[in-house]
């Protein structure tokens, strides 16, 4: 029989803030199972496993985002019923996967479970004599593009109704407000129908519209459970800067729009994007 919840950290090269990562899954105050999974194994992962007592396994072949998501997937979803995918330089609330499971019992068709989160802003800068040191801002929820995203959650609040497939793909009509990293997905009941999108910047996005046609509900809990971290190395950020994002979003509107207003939409999404820096949340 196959355990609840498992927590599977997707890790790339050497993250600073995997430690933290881990360490915050944990000290869950419900435990769950958590491992490390990883396209780049290196002495230094190996050690940072064996001394927090954490499995890691390492998948074969180049670094792929899509690739990686899917193995971790994979294998968490061999012998767990619901998967959360955990990025690395995040940090998790004590109490996510008691949340997560109370809502995974009120609603067995739950096939994703996701939450609002705080924005962890890390920087570095240096002392008069050069030496380099991070400061880390936590963003609340004052914040306006979060308000925003939670304003666009707003109908999956509607549980009666967060099984359609019409109310799931509405939550997605002007972009993804739905915090990768805060998602877990119940393997038993989508199994291989996951991360079919060759997007490297729109994989979430485009996954939670598949995920939305199947049958099954999308509960989203209006709690920071998750502390997502901005900095210089993210993906997000590089996406932006080499205009992967541009591209992607702008195909995933034309899904779901006609072709003049998804343009008008890339319009003031392109103005958006100098508030990365501030508050994004995307994969």
């Amino acid at each position: 029989m196959k355990k609840s919840h498992a927590f599977a950290v997707c890790a790339y090269g050497k993250s600073p803030y995997l430690e933290e990562c881990v360490r915050s899954l944990k000290r869950q105050s419900v435990p769950s199972e958590v491992m490390i999974c990883t396209s780049t194994p290196s002495g230094w992962l190996s050690r940072l496993a064996e001394e927090l007592h954490v499995p890691l396994y390492v998948r074969e072949g180049e670094s792929s985002l899509k690739e990686d998501w899917l193995f971790a997937w994979r294998t968490a979803g061999e012998t767990h019923r619901l998967v959360t995918i955990a990025h690395q330089d995040d940090r998790y609330h004590r109490d996510y996967t008691k949340h997560l499971l109370a809502y995974a019992g009120r609603y067995p068709d739950m096939t994703v479970f996701a939450s609002d989160y705080v924005v962890l802003r890390t920087e570095e800068r240096k002392t008069q004599d050069g030496t380099r040191y991070p400061v880390h801002t936590e963003l609340t929820a004052a914040d306006g593009v979060r308000f925003v995203k939670m304003l666009m959650r707003l109908l999956l609040r509607i549980r009666p109704l967060s099984d359609r497939t019409w109310l799931k793909r509405s939550v997605l009509r002007f972009g993804n407000p739905i915090c990768c990293p805060s998602c877990t997905y119940h393997y038993d009941r989508i199994g291989e129908a996951m991360f079919r999108s060759d997007s490297p910047f729109a994989l979430d996005w485009e996954n939670l519209y598949e995920l939305a046609g199947m049958p099954g509900r999308f509960v989203c809990v209006e709690k920071p459970l998750l502390a997502y971290r901005i900095h210089d190395g993210a993906t997000t950020k590089q996406c932006i800067e080499d205009h992967r994002r541009s591209k992607d979003e702008l195909r995933m509107f034309e899904k779901l729009w006609p072709g003049w207003a998804a343009r008008l939409l890339m319009h003031f999404y392109r103005k958006a994007y100098g508030s990365y820096g501030k508050n994004s949340c995307n994969g």
